[in-house]
């Protein structure tokens, strides 16, 4: 076969651009000399990401659906026009052998134009509940890699795979020991340790939560890390000078998220799907609290699936103020849940989730 051509597309948050990147860099492994080409939303996280991870991207002026009608709904359709035509020729320079989408904004008009020119079609779902991106491209897609059971709801039944969602390389490679990631965040071991974090942008609810309640934190025999997004880290850090309490360690951003779960005993996350695949395969005890602020509300929906599972513990955005410490302290006061909680969060791990999309990559090309 000639040199490989592959586009990834998509992208808008971390949950979309790690998976994009883990595909990339399986099949890089795979095939050092294929080609790979990234296609993202101007403006967007993956701009900046992708070329960072060393991958070409061309960017599309595409923008989401407006919740309210105005000057933005004509914009929509003048941008989305726009992107249709930029992704037709992109298809047509770049030649690839098949397409993946990963969600996002600029998934819809690079898949769509691939198979409108009989270019096989791989999304990657993520989430427990389909997003209309992905819900229309499914239609026409020859193959959908998903992480959730009953996914049957959204696509074809015979386009479905069981994949997992793929993960960070670095989680995968090594186990992180737990005396060099308490070293590594100067933590005194002896004392149970609790990750709050609210992604790589952070999460408002999840940093007032803290701040409301320092004094308990203060006072509690946890120790706590805890990263405020780039978003928040300068308003944190002047909400809490000379009040931080010693054992309340603050962070702009997590660059070794693998010392960071190691470790943690407890951790409290939002629900997006990269996170909880992530949060599956370290086995952490974990304090779900989704966003309500995203499509369809998937986060709640991927949290309570684990909750169904008893793989999880689900709190409200709207409650974690009045019971950040009150459902940590319960929960690390309880060796047995605790246990519990690990070993069926453990049970829905999917580590070789990477390469078996990256198979079902090749088995479209193949065929």
């Amino acid at each position: 076969m000639e040199e490989l051509r592959v586009i990834i597309s998509g992208g808008g948050t971390g949950g979309h651009i790690f998976p994009a990147l883990a595909i990339a860099g399986e099949l890089k492994n795979r095939f050092p000399h294929c080609e790979l080409l990234f296609v993202g939303a101007l403006g967007r996280m993956e701009m900046e990401k992708v070329p960072a991870a060393g991958f070409p991207i061309v960017g599309l002026p595409v923008m989401g659906f407006p919740r309210k009608p105005g000057l933005n709904t004509f914009r929509f359709f003048v941008q989305l026009f726009q992107s249709m035509r930029k992704a037709r020729k992109v298809v047509r320079d770049f030649r690839p052998h098949v397409v993946v989408g990963v969600g996002g904004y600029a998934s819809g008009p690079l898949l769509r134009a691939a198979v409108s020119r009989g270019i096989p079609a791989l999304i990657q779902e993520q989430n427990s509940y389909a997003g209309i991106t992905n819900k229309l491209l499914g239609k026409k897609a020859n193959r959908i890699c998903v992480a959730y059971e009953g996914m049957e709801r959204f696509f074809p039944r015979e386009k479905i795979v069981f994949t997992g969602n793929p993960v960070r390389q670095n989680l995968l490679d090594r186990a992180a020991e737990k005396g060099e990631a308490l070293a590594f965040f100067s933590i005194s071991s002896g004392r149970k340790v609790m990750l709050i974090v609210g992604g790589s942008l952070g999460a408002r609810t999840l940093n007032n939560a803290v701040l409301q309640n320092l004094e308990q934190i203060r006072q509690s025999e946890l120790e706590i890390i805890w990263q405020t997004g780039s978003l928040y880290f300068e308003e944190m850090k002047q909400k809490t000078e000379g009040i931080l309490p010693p054992n309340l360690h603050l962070h702009q951003f997590l660059n070794r998220m693998d010392l960071a779960y190691a470790a943690a005993d407890v951790v409290v996350s939002r629900a997006g799907a990269g996170t909880i695949s992530e949060l599956c395969l370290v086995g952490t005890p974990v304090v779900l609290v989704p966003s309500p602020n995203v499509a369809e509300d998937h986060q709640t929906k991927n949290a309570q699936a684990l909750v169904d599972k008893q793989a999880a513990v689900l709190v409200r955005d709207h409650e974690i103020g009045e019971k950040l410490m009150s459902e940590i302290a319960s929960l690390a006061a309880d060796e047995a849940r605790m246990t519990a909680l690990s070993e069926n969060i453990r049970k829905l791990a999917r580590p070789e989730a990477t390469r078996r999309i990256v198979d079902e990559v090749l088995k479209l090309i193949h065929r």
